[in-house]
């Protein structure tokens, strides 16, 4: 009776897109007890009967070398053997390397199941594996796959329960010994075809070379960013902003005019009337300025962002970045695989601290966390900063993003060299490359969306609500008392910005927002937005951090932003001239 299902394999092999394909999108993640080793599980119907399926860490053999692969080996030694089917999943454009594990969990008696991914791979390198032969040299099922397209995912399910112990030698045998049996076995199964090299493979092999994967690396990124941009305004002019004034506005000023145009419910739902009407950007209403910001300055460059990254994961460049980058991050502490967790940031910073969990020292998810808080811009928070200061100029825009990349270079560098501890050598391999899908790509393009309104809509109206209070009964006075010395000192700006720049705490595009009520020039507004976006994260990301880091490491991570926005907003204020 099988009652669980583990997926192991080596990294990189597609592992993790067969576990999507067999459990769909209802999968719960967790760390392995005492450890920040994530582990996925989630279900498979089969019959009428309901299996877990357990995602397991990469690893390379069942004599393990890391903590991840550790995890993975000792999940496996608790469950029964006649309880579990493993389904071992194989890169087959590299067949003799991922062999190695198969054979090792023959030798100890696993119900197993041989997944051969990538196969579409093997054909365009020239690779022919006969699956019947190989099938019959280990005793246990082989199935070609190929996890992206789907292509057979329905008969790796049909067999499940078809899982054997294979053909198990009469002792252990020792290292070499095993090699050579792998050996034999590739005579045997597979054949090689000689073929010219491919324009892909061409640029696959451009981008992780230094000069030229820099320069690539530079094209794509900065190309990344004007399409984001490009496809964000497009939809705001196009779409989004004339929706929302024909067929919102309307709504709204009915209502505004039953409400009788003042009184404190309508100080909530309505806002302030600006020259006698509703303006959107300044009334600051639950109904009015809230959705706004969230839907038609906001919205329209998160879907471009994440759809830009999405085809960036997909296509199998961002490892070749972690790889370029792997030098400049050593130097802040990190590894090249650091980059992934920013990049996500730049998308939203949860899921980027979130996504810290795969670098392996506490030491460097902190460093990483702290530098994605202070220096990495969410897309909400972008957004505001093209929308207020594009008018301006694009020096201003640029100079946003050149302070914020050389705090997480300075910052980095001097935590690098004052935290003690050690980052691990960095090991990774690169996949090919591969155009997704476009239904993938909308599936999770659909899924980011989701989440992002699900997390961000709620604390928005809250915000805002918050805001419409203490603003209706004077209590931000308070503050602004408390404040206005450093703000309107160091800063240089008016009094009144003290409650934007609070509200940052709870949503940035918020604060940013309420900037523009305020009149500022643009060298005001470039030091407003650069502080916010320096300073506290977002509720949100705040109770991320607590989660992730515990409580010792949050304090000193927020300290470090106090004293880094200080800095920052008054070198800025006096070293800017207009």
């Amino acid at each position: 009776m099988i009652k669980k299902i583990f997926l192991i394999g080596n990294p990189n092999v597609g592992k993790s897109v067969v576990f999507s394909r067999l459990t769909g999108v209802q999968v719960i993640s967790s760390n392995y007890p005492g450890t920040t080793v994530e582990i996925s599980k989630g279900y498979l119907k089969i019959g009428e009967e309901k299996i877990e399926v357990i995602d397991l860490p990469g690893t390379y053999s069942l004599e393990p070398s890391s903590k991840a692969e550790e995890v993975a080996v000792n999940l496996l030694k608790e469950q029964p053997k006649n309880e579990v089917a493993v389904i071992n999943t194989i890169d087959s454009t590299n067949l003799e390397r991922n062999l190695y594990l198969t054979l090792q969990l023959i030798e100890q008696g696993y119900l197993l199941i041989a997944c051969l991914n990538m196969c579409d791979d093997t054909e365009h390198r020239g690779i022919s594996i006969d699956t019947v032969k190989l099938e019959a040299r280990l005793g246990v099922p082989v199935i070609s796959t190929c996890a992206v397209t789907g292509v057979g995912i329905k008969l790796l399910i049909g067999r499940i329960l078809e899982a054997k112990t294979g053909l198990q030698p009469r002792a252990t045998p020792d290292h070499q010994e095993r090699w050579k049996e792998i050996g034999e076995i590739i005579e045997d199964v597979q054949k090689l075809s000689h073929r010219h090299h491919t324009f892909r493979e061409m640029l696959e092999d451009a981008s992780i070379r230094p000069f030229s994967g820099i320069l690539l690396g530079a094209a794509v990124i900065y190309a990344s960013f004007k399409i984001v941009r490009f496809f964000g305004e497009s939809l705001i002019n196009n779409i989004f902003d004339p929706v929302f004034y024909k067929f919102y506005q309307p709504v709204v000023e009915k209502l505004s005019a039953v409400l009788g145009g003042g009184g404190f419910i309508h100080h909530l739902l309505i806002g302030d009337l600006i020259a006698g009407k509703i303006d959107f950007k300044q009334s600051l209403g639950l109904l009015t300025t809230a959705p706004y910001i969230e839907f038609v300055m906001v919205l329209p460059y998160v879907v471009s962002f994440y759809f830009v990254l999405s085809l960036l994961e997909d296509i199998g460049y961002l490892p070749r970045l972690a790889i370029l980058l792997d030098n400049i991050l050593h130097r802040l502490g990190l590894h090249g695989y650091a980059i992934i967790p920013v990049l996500l940031g730049f998308g939203c910073n949860v899921p980027g601290i979130l996504a810290t969990r795969v670098l392996e020292s506490k030491r460097e998810r902190f460093i990483a966390a702290t530098i994605i808080s202070i220096g990495v811009p969410c897309v909400p928070l972008q957004a505001m900063i093209f929308g207020l200061l594009g008018k301006f100029s694009g020096f201003y825009v640029a100079g946003v993003y050149l302070v914020l990349f050389a705090l997480i270079i300075i910052l980095g560098a001097v935590l690098n060299r004052v935290m003690q501890g050690y980052s691990p050598e960095f090991l990774m391999e690169i996949p090919p490359y591969r155009f997704p899908p476009l239904a993938v790509l909308a599936k999770k393009l659909y899924f980011r969306i989701k989440w992002f309104l699900i997390e961000a809509v709620p604390i928005v109206m809250l915000g805002v609500l918050l805001i419409n209070i203490l603003v209706y009964f004077r209590l931000f006075d308070f503050l602004t008392a408390i404040f206005a010395p450093v703000i309107k000192g160091l800063f240089g700006l008016p009094r009144e910005a003290v409650v934007a720049l609070a509200i940052g705490f709870l949503r940035k595009d918020v604060a940013v927002g309420m900037l523009m009520p305020l009149a500022l020039s643009a060298k005001q507004l470039f030091i407003a937005v650069t502080v916010l976006a320096i300073s506290f994260p977002c509720i949100a990301t705040f109770a991320v951090m607590f989660k992730e880091l515990g409580f010792k490491d949050l304090v000193k991570s927020t300290l470090i932003m106090i004293f880094v926005s200080l800095i920052v907003g008054t070198l800025l204020n006096f070293a800017i001239i207009r």
